[in-house]
């Protein structure tokens, strides 16, 4: 009976030590690694101070403006941007943005504001009157609903408003960019004349009891 019971009480021990051993495995920590170039393994070892952590995103890039649209529309509004040259006072120029939105078209808009500005719509079309419309290298210069639809129309552009929920168009930019005020500069000091050199004694002193000169 003595010896039955030693082997059962082996055989629970065992069975025991097993179970241990087999929760230890359970609960062993997984480590996630993610190497320099942003690939991610897993591994039960801890990451050693070496590694090097993934590259963070550059800040002050920006996706391009078209990033979001679908591929066809995207593919025509590389080939033939639109160009909205507006104004604050100009009537036609708020009808003008309003048939773009409303037809789905992306597009970027430049005022009009300064004297700057005046003289580089000047240069650009020749003219100040606005609104003025680029479509490519295509200006028309004031608004028309029919010459306006039918130029977008040759271009590709979609009749109808296909573009994503929430897609919006870059906020209006001055035409000629605004350059920050140079910063005032203090006046300079004049640098202070050098003092002439003390004139040698002339005659014998005691550092020089002969009175040599030179």
């Amino acid at each position: 009976m003595h010896s039955i019971h030693k082997k059962s009480s082996l055989h629970r021990l065992s069975g025991v030590a097993l179970l241990l051993i087999a929760a230890g495995a359970v609960a062993q920590p997984i480590y996630r690694n993610v190497d320099k170039n942003g690939k991610v393994t897993f591994s039960d070892r801890a990451p050693t101070a070496s590694t090097e952590p993934a590259p963070a995103p550059q800040a002050g890039i920006v996706p391009p403006a078209n990033a979001g649209l679908p591929y066809e529309l995207r593919q025509v509004a590389q080939r033939y941007p639109v160009t909205l040259y507006s104004s604050e006072e100009c009537a036609p120029c708020g009808t003008a943005r309003s048939l773009l939105v409303t037809r789905g078209i992306p597009f970027e808009e430049r005022t009009v504001k300064s004297s700057q500005d005046v003289e580089a719509l000047q240069r650009l079309s020749n003219q100040t009157s606005l609104p003025l419309l680029t479509i490519g290298s295509q200006q028309l210069k004031g608004y028309s609903d029919a010459e306006w639809s039918q130029y977008l129309d040759a271009a590709g552009y979609p009749k109808s408003n296909s573009l994503p929920a929430g897609y919006r168009n870059p906020p209006a930019r001055p035409l000629v960019a605004l350059q920050p005020a140079p910063a005032a500069r203090e006046p300079v000091q004049p640098a202070a004349a050098p003092q002439p050199p003390a004139p040698a004694p002339s005659g014998p002193s005691p550092s020089n009891p002969a009175g040599i000169k030179f």
